[in-house]
């Protein structure tokens, strides 16, 4: 196995054409894993470490915050809880604090497991996902980045740069269930973001297909229920029938850490949470002022 360590960028990504099949890696916290039980063994790894641009993030002239993709979830956690909510509170969950500390958005994208906890945030909040390559750089939606189970929309030649995160014009939660509080895969997950400037709703459900999923009819059904002008408390038949059109999105199968049949009860359960939260928030936000 080779180990490259490129300084630049432009060295990366002339690696990454040269060697298609090279795997990336920053923190390491699941390639590490595959290696260590030897469930893949590349040819060539890929340490993005060195890179600055990678390690960055900053706010851009349209209303977006980038991430670069080597930034660890520790500091998506301290830096970034009003610019990136949702994104903030599902790094929280992540693993352990030494997981956190290594762990990067970028990794949790590049192996797109349908358990990874950021991915429901990337679609609530309808992030951008910016891939490069030699022969340039182009943005991905994350709606259309997950393809199949562990497939996405990047080629073999391109590397994940960063991730486009809207300005939030709205409250943004993020809900997990697990076997426990600490170090475990979701049994299931949901992320939920009120988008008032726009009056749209954005939903990401997570370990609960083959691939990361939004719930499209429950945020058709919540954007025409919501009051955007006077958010009130929603009717209990609402918040219900939300946490229904949720569940029924869902594509979940029976595994070891849950039954299909409990995964679409949960969802159901934390998409009602979700949405009584974001609407408290919503109505103190947009009250006026005495």
């Amino acid at each position: 196995m080779r180990f490259l360590s490129p300084s630049t960028l432009q060295e990366a990504l002339e690696a990454k054409a040269e060697h298609p099949g090279a795997v990336p890696i920053t923190g390491g916290t699941d390639v590490m894993v595959e290696l260590n039980f030897d469930k893949h063994r590349p040819e060539v790894l890929l340490d993005l470490t060195r890179i600055p641009e990678l390690t960055h993030w900053e706010t851009t002239d349209d209303g977006h915050t980038r991430l670069g993709a080597a930034v660890p979830y520790t500091r998506v956690i301290a830096e970034l809880p009003t610019l990136a909510p949702a994104l903030a509170k599902a790094s929280r969950t992540v693993a352990s604090p030494q997981i956190r500390n290594r762990g990067t958005v970028g990794g949790n994208l590049g192996g797109a497991s349908p358990a990874g906890d950021t991915h429901p945030p990337l679609l609530a909040t309808d992030a951008t996902i910016e891939l490069a390559s030699t022969r340039g750089r182009r943005r991905v939606k994350a709606r259309d980045f997950y393809l199949s189970f562990r497939t996405t929309a990047r080629q073999d030649d391109e590397l994940i740069t960063a991730i486009l995160l809207p300005t939030p014009t709205g409250p943004q939660h993020f809900a997990k269930i697990g076997t426990r509080n600490a170090m475990v895969i979701a049994v299931t997950s949901f992320a939920l973001a009120l988008n008032g400037r726009d009056r749209t709703v954005g939903t990401g459900i997570g370990s609960a297909g083959p691939t990361p999923l939004r719930a499209e009819a429950a945020e058709d059904f919540l954007t025409h229920e919501i009051d955007w002008d006077a958010p009130g408390l929603l009717p209990e038949t609402t918040v219900r029938r939300f946490g229904e059109l949720v569940a029924a999105a869902a594509r979940p199968i029976d595994d070891q850490r849950g039954s299909a049949a409990y995964r679409r009860h949960a969802l159901s359960v934390m998409a009602r949470r979700t949405l009584t939260w974001s609407i408290t928030d919503y109505r103190k936000e947009t009250a006026p002022c005495a």
